[in-house]
């Protein structure tokens, strides 16, 4: 299995509410995906409530292989979800691991 974390922080010229609502309406289009790629073992979407922080989302998610990781971040699903926040991140991390 492989453990796929994204963290994603967001512009700080947003407002508070504007980073709300966009982290929310990516956290529901992510969640959705499993019902349209059917090799994610798992996902889910954390909204980081210490502002104090750098980061502001945290993408949790697990497949079988790296090679499904890779499908995932190209299936056309995924793309239009990460649109949601596309305009709106600063900065991304990633790390991939076998679990």
């Amino acid at each position: 299995m492989v453990k796929h974390i994204v963290m994603f922080k967001l512009k700080d010229s947003l407002s508070e509410k504007e980073k709300q609502e966009i982290a929310g309406s990516f956290k529901s289009a992510i969640e959705a995906l499993p019902e349209k790629i059917d090799f994610i073992r798992y996902i889910h979407v954390g909204i980081n409530i210490n502002t104090s922080e750098k980061w502001d989302i945290c993408l949790e998610s697990t497949f079988d292989t790296l090679d499904d990781v890779k499908a995932y971040s190209v299936h056309p699903a995924h793309v239009a979800a990460a649109g949601i926040i596309k305009e709106a991140k600063e900065d991304r991390a990633c790390v991939d691991f076998e679990q």
